[in-house]
């Protein structure tokens, strides 16, 4: 079962299509990702393009509009394991969420 819209899907896979493009593919990989993940109630694998900034071993997500999104409650708690495209390769981490006073959420990974 796909949960998102096909607007969304479509541009899902324009911004991950972006990533391979010859002339700005290297631009946008400097700051998206899609990060791949099992969901927590589901068992299945999923993966999704997402904004990222990275200093050393961490990796921030700020999850934009979370009320619309589910992926991010996968690491609420004590969090999970995920993976994510880097510097051309897959890199796997552990990532927390995180939802702060004004409702913003933010997933944390630790490389």
């Amino acid at each position: 079962m796909n949960f998102q819209s096909p607007l969304v899907h479509r541009v899902n896979r324009l911004v991950v299509g972006l990533r391979d493009a010859p002339l700005v593919g290297q631009l946008v990989r400097r700051g998206i990702t899609v990060v791949s993940y099992t969901g927590r109630k589901s068992g299945r694998t999923f993966s999704t393009p997402v904004g990222y900034r990275r200093k050393g071993d961490v990796v921030v997500i700020k999850v934009v509009a979370p009320e619309s999104k589910n992926w991010w409650r996968n690491f609420r708690g004590d969090g999970a394991p995920l993976t994510l495209e880097l510097d051309g390769a897959e890199r796997t981490g552990h990532a927390t969420s995180h939802r702060d006073e004004k409702g913003r959420v933010t997933v944390r990974v630790k490389l």
